[in-house]
């Protein structure tokens, strides 16, 4: 995964956790999914239904924020005169600070990573965020081919959806007991038929994996050896050969193949990501242990070492609980930043220069300080997850910050 994919993940981790934190005090929280191809016409006489259906809900102040929010849905539907190209994603909803009578209407409209393939229309109590947690796994994507000498299934498998892309039969003959020259030259036939049915699989796996600039990996799979012999031979662009990641024996050549290699592979799929980031703060690691290490950790040096252009990659821990906070005198306009903990009460700051009270003008994630930063000298970035030891380590004994040098400045 790249520096821009983790940042991404970590930042669609965030907004679904968001999303799941906000509760009303009815079934009053509405969502919306609007597939790509859907008119907004459809939507907007949709929400006109549902605007005269909530007239009967009983308690009155769930129905007037539930048709508070269908109202704010049609005026943000206005804009769209279709929906974006992965479609729409609507969270609306009075969302409570505190005592009765602190709601305040909350809106979040969005495009989404991935397609959305069904027109939902969700009213709860919380928002509906299962398409959207569906979405979290579909990152990932891998090539599988299935394959012998009469038949073959191509196939992509995008989180934890499958999309068959083409399924091929050979007419290869089998067996034939002429004896003789007959013999060796009917065999002669079939090798023939073989070797050019084999060439067929491979068009039509490179011409579908060639496409997917996110493919991780691919792994093929089938009874018998015609599988390995697929691989050894002049059959699959260079670009996919090197991406093969393993072959699996199965029963199965059809659609029932395709999930047998799968279900054989599920171990080997999960172990890829996580030998990827392993890698990298052992990498991190072990630089940081030899006298002349390109490695630094902590937040003052990592931030000095960003400033000065010394960063190939930044390593964050995605259980950072921490923000990074700029005040600014109101006199002077001296300017303060500060890091610390998410929920801690904001101790009072006076300016250096003037000794006046100065306020907070701007809050934001250190990870979002960190990867604004990298992105100004060109630096790469890794969001580290805390799903193995490596990375536990990063957080626990760096606080989560390292990085890997260019240079030694």
């Amino acid at each position: 995964m790249t520096d821009v994919s983790s940042k991404e993940m970590y930042e669609f981790k965030r907004t679904l956790k968001d999303l799941s934190e906000k509760k009303g005090r009815g079934t009053e929280l509405v969502s919306v999914y609007i597939p790509p191809d859907k008119q907004v016409s459809d939507v907007v006489k949709h929400m006109r239904e549902e605007l005269s259906q909530s007239a009967n809900i009983k308690s009155k102040s769930t129905k007037k924020n539930v048709q508070s929010a269908i109202e704010v849905i049609m005026q943000r539907l206005k804009l769209f005169p279709k929906p974006p190209e992965k479609g729409l994603v609507m969270f609306v909803g009075m969302i409570p600070r505190g005592g009765p009578g602190t709601e305040k209407m909350e809106t979040y409209v969005f495009e989404p990573s991935e397609p959305i393939k069904t027109y939902t229309y969700h009213c709860n109590s919380e928002f509906y965020l299962e398409p959207l947690e569906e979405m979290l796994a579909d990152k990932d994507v891998y090539g599988l081919a299935v394959l012998d000498r009469k038949e073959a299934t191509v196939a992509i498998l995008k989180g934890k959806r499958i999309d068959i892309v083409k399924t091929l039969t050979s007419g290869v003959p089998g067996k034939h007991k002429a004896g003789g020259q007959s013999q060796r030259r009917f065999d002669r036939l079939i090798e023939l038929a073989a070797h050019e049915f084999l060439k067929r699989i491979g068009e039509h796996i490179n011409e579908a994996f060639l496409a997917l600039p996110d493919l991780e990996g691919v792994i093929l799979g089938g009874p018998g050896h015609t599988k390995e012999d697929f691989l050894k031979g002049d059959y699959l662009h260079h670009e996919i050969k090197k991406k093969v990641i393993t072959t699996v024996d199965t029963s199965y050549t059809g659609e029932f193949g395709i999930r047998e290699v799968i279900d054989k592979s599920m171990d080997v799929l999960m172990e890829i990501d996580v030998m990827r980031e392993k890698k990298l703060v052992q990498r991190f690691l072990h630089e940081l242990i030899n006298d002349d290490g390109l490695a630094s950790y902590g937040e003052k040096e990592v931030r000095m070492h960003l400033q000065m252009g010394a960063v190939e990659i930044v390593l964050l821990s995605e259980d950072i609980n921490s923000q990074r906070i700029t005040y600014e005198c109101s006199a002077c306009g001296q300017r303060l930043e500060k890091t610390s903990k998410k929920g801690e009460e904001e101790s009072e700051e006076t300016c250096s220069s003037c000794n006046e009270r100065i306020k907070i003008i701007e809050s934001k994630d250190i990870i979002d300080d960190f990867v604004e930063m990298a992105e100004e000298v060109g630096s790469e970035v890794e969001i580290v997850s805390t799903e193995t030891e490596e990375g536990m380590q990063l957080l626990r004994a760096f606080g989560g910050i390292g990085a890997v040098l260019r240079y030694r400045p």
